[in-house]
């Protein structure tokens, strides 16, 4: 989701450029709802690549599916994962129309190299480098679109819900899951940040063990409340309402920032300058470890270290 969130930026800019182009997003079908209602977006067209992994002869399904999204003839397809199965499907969609490009990124600047020999035009900038920035880079730069920083600080929200507002009461978000176990906060002192707080407090979760965490959080504290589980539609109202949103390194963090809700980003493992953008109400806290972000420690728990007083701090500014 996070990385959906992070190319999805760019479209504004797109379209502040060439207001009449049609823009299309191939998406894994479980993350679609995170791309509906964008008006800069003219059709959504969800795969099920994952689906492979379950029966191999799913295979010969989403291929006829990828052919079939290949005959809308599109003059320009750009990958901006840049992982080999997103560089072929680019491939299979770009090759249809004559004078067409397909856009990505060079061997120097992606981890899995072989998906650069798939692309007609490529973009050089290094793996390090914010998401952000190489989203912009990759996607805007090739069809001559300059962004600079006060854009991005300046960006308009692009994520929307058709779900009605359920209250009026404001609150704040503890996102409690995450991708890998070394990249979520303990329960323990998630709760030590609100009875540090004393603020209204709702617990998201998406899967049975955040479940578990937020019921648990739920009972060992007044302040918490445990969300009840929704789509993705309702995850973006419900953020999009809030005071301030705490979590990980995950999709839900990550739609505050799109939303331009406050939020603190809680890193230990990864990288905090790649992956988040900093603004005044959007901060990152980060543990002692070092990171490297092409080869990531799953031995680091460091995130653990991070004492809730100073999540507090900041979190105290930011409601302030």
């Amino acid at each position: 989701m996070g990385d959906i969130i992070h190319a999805m930026v760019a479209l504004q800019f797109i379209k502040r450029e060439f207001p009449t182009c049609l823009i299309d997003w191939i998406v894994e079908d479980s993350f679609k709802g995170i791309l509906e209602n964008n008006q800069d977006i003219n059709k959504i067209l969800p795969i099920n690549l994952k689906s492979i992994k379950k029966n191999k002869r799913e295979i010969f399904t989403q291929l006829k599916l990828i052919n079939q999204y290949g005959e809308n003839n599109y003059d320009v397809v750009i990958d901006a994962q840049g992982l080999l199965k997103s560089a072929i499907v680019s491939k299979i969609i770009g090759s249809r129309v004559v004078g067409s490009y397909i856009l990505g990124f060079d061997i120097d600047s992606i981890r899995e190299k072989l998906a650069s020999f798939f692309y007609d035009k490529k973009v050089y900038i290094p793996y390090d480098k914010n998401v952000i920035e190489r989203n912009l880079k990759v996607i805007c730069e090739p069809l001559g679109i300059r962004v600079v920083k006060d854009d991005i600080l300046n960006k308009k929200p692009f994520l929307f819900s058709n779900t009605k507002c359920l209250n009026d009461k404001k609150y704040i978000i503890f996102v409690v899951g995450a991708s890998k176990p070394n990249k979520i906060y303990p329960k323990e002192k998630f709760l030590e940040v609100a009875n540090i707080l004393k603020k209204d407090i709702l617990v998201v979760f998406g899967n049975e063990s955040e479940y578990e965490t937020a019921l648990w959080l739920s009972q060992n504290s007044d302040f918490i409340t445990l969300d009840t589980k929704g789509n993705l539609s309702d995850l973006i109202k419900k953020i999009e309402h809030s005071l301030l949103v705490i979590g990980g390194d995950t999709g839900p963090t990550h739609i505050a920032w799109g939303l331009n809700i406050p939020s603190i980003t809680i890193f230990g493992n990864t990288p905090h300058t790649r992956n988040s953008y900093e603004t005044t109400i959007n901060k990152t806290i980060k543990s002692k470890s070092t990171v490297n972000p092409l080869r990531l420690d799953n031995d680091d728990f460091t995130i653990g270290e991070i004492e809730p007083k100073d999540i507090v701090d900041i979190a105290r500014g930011l409601i302030k």
